[in-house]
């Protein structure tokens, strides 16, 4: 309130006491709105970047909402003729507007320079910890409580209001005798004498000690939510280079073996998740092999990003190595168990491996814990009986059976992952697939058929990343 010695200026008008109450009034209901916001988000995931800076903003909201009422209520309670307080209250609020943990954050002081002397009200006394009564600080003693680092910013401020007759607007913190530290806001001005000289100085300080660590908290929030997200799109971005390099890189249809009867007409899609961030390790291969005869894998490990897509690396790396040195597919899932079981980061996985041979027309494929292979023929799909195997990783010593299949000219094999079918509007298995016959025996090249899959799963809704290959069995 300004001073008295503003006698020749009028005299500010009090707002009225019905202005201040609906002022309280609708204030607390906009604080029970905003905590009701805030109980809502009680359980939240440590974890997660985004949900802190969400809670953090939360609990900003309600200090201010706080400060504000308790302000309101010292101006209520301020003002005279006032002998009861019948305003509304919120479910919790205090019955007196100094009570609670908001108590006496905004005191007064003047400072008069004729007569040397410093008054306060008493809710600065409490500011800055001092005993109701005693000897107010003097302008001169006022910097020994600051913080050293602090003490410039109030010398600035008191000399450009005593000399050059500007308002004081400012922040520092003091060090109270309980050792606690507490951030002010402090706002003033000069007042003049008759002559236009500086007669004294008077302010209002407000702790703002929680309200700043409130605006930290959201700011560091806001910070990790950042971090997190760039972290996030450098991984993804690493993980997306990881599995592009090596992953086949023909696109388009792939014959194989490139000259002779019996060719294989390949290929292969790989389908993003909903999710675009869900990089994951499954992998879809096709080569051909010294001997004449042809490889087709596809399989999927366990996790997601750098991890996952390096571990797939190393996988399909040592199965394309076995593959070449001749080993069958059955014998191979069981050397490929035993190099996921001594990674340095051990996972679970699932391989199917096939090998084709154009001089027989005969598949001999072995599994491991993967979905079997369909076959379609003449307009109609069925899944091939699967021969023994378990998960790559599971247990050890673990021997993988081996099984064979005769294919004929224009029968369509395919190949996927289980994330191809696993849909959250609708259940898993090949059944989908399946319905899928008909436009498969009318296409005329593998790539067509892969396009069907891909119309038909590649849009929203499927949980995790998939691949799918298709061997189409030429003349």
């Amino acid at each position: 309130m300004p001073s008295p010695l503003f006698a020749d200026r009028p005299a500010p008008q009090l707002p009225a006491h019905d202005a201040v109450d609906a002022l309280i009034h609708r204030t607390r209901r906009l604080r029970g709105d905003v905590d009701a916001v805030r109980r809502d988000a009680v359980m939240f995931d440590e974890d997660d970047p985004q949900l802190r800076w969400q809670h953090a903003l939360c609990e900003l909201a309600v200090q201010h909402l706080d400060n504000l009422d308790q302000h309101l209520g010292q101006l209520r309670a301020g003002l005279p003729d006032r002998c009861a307080d019948d305003a509304p209250r919120a479910a919790g609020a205090p019955d007196d507007p100094r009570a609670g943990s908001l108590l006496n954050r905004v005191g007064s002081a003047e400072w008069n320079l004729l007569t040397d002397e410093s008054s306060w009200s008493e809710e600065l006394y409490e500011i800055f910890g001092r005993p109701p009564g005693s000897t107010p600080l003097s302008l001169d003693d006022l910097p020994s409580v600051l913080l050293p680092e602090d003490q410039p910013v109030l010398t600035a401020m008191v000399t450009g209001c005593l000399v050059d007759g500007r308002p004081m607007d400012g922040e520092f913190r003091i060090m109270r005798p309980d050792g606690h530290t507490r951030t002010l806001h402090m706002t003033g001005e000069p007042v003049l004498d008759a002559e236009g000289c500086t007669a004294s100085m008077w302010a209002v300080l407000r702790d703002v000690s929680e309200l700043r660590r409130s605006e930290q908290a959201v700011s560091r929030s806001r910070a990790s939510v950042r971090r997190e997200e760039h972290i996030e799109r450098t991984e993804h971005r690493m993980a997306v280079e990881l599995q592009e390099a090596v992953l086949p890189p023909w696109r388009g249809s792939l014959r194989l073996p490139s000259q002779g009867p019996g060719a294989l007409d390949i290929a292969a899609h790989y389908l993003p998740s909903e999710s675009s961030g869900l990089i994951g390790g499954d992998w879809y291969d096709a080569m051909e092999l010294p001997d004449g005869r042809t490889l087709l894998t596809v399989g999927d490990l366990t996790g997601h990003g750098i991890p996952a897509t390096s571990a797939m690396a190393m996988m399909l790396g040592a199965l394309r190595g076995m593959a070449v040195a001749g080993i069958e597919p059955g014998a191979l899932m069981g050397h490929l168990n035993q190099v996921l079981e001594t990674s340095i980061q051990p996972a679970l996985g699932s391989a199917l491996c096939c090998r084709f041979d154009p001089d027989t027309s005969i598949l001999s494929w072995a599994q491991a814990g993967h979905p079997a292979p369909l076959l379609f023929r003449h307009g109609s799909g069925r899944l091939l009986p699967p021969p023994d195997g378990m998960l790559l990783g599971a247990a050890s010593n673990v021997v993988f059976e081996q099984d064979e299949v005769r294919l004929y000219p224009g029968d369509v094999l395919v190949l996927h992952t289980d994330g191809l079918t696993r849909r959250g509007d609708r259940g898993a298995g090949p059944e989908a697939l399946f319905a899928l016959a008909p436009r498969f025996a009318d296409a005329r090249t593998a790539q067509e058929c892969v396009r069907s899959v891909v119309e038909e799963f590649g849009g929203a809704g499927r949980l995790d990343d998939a691949c799918v290959l298709v061997a189409r069995i030429g003349a």
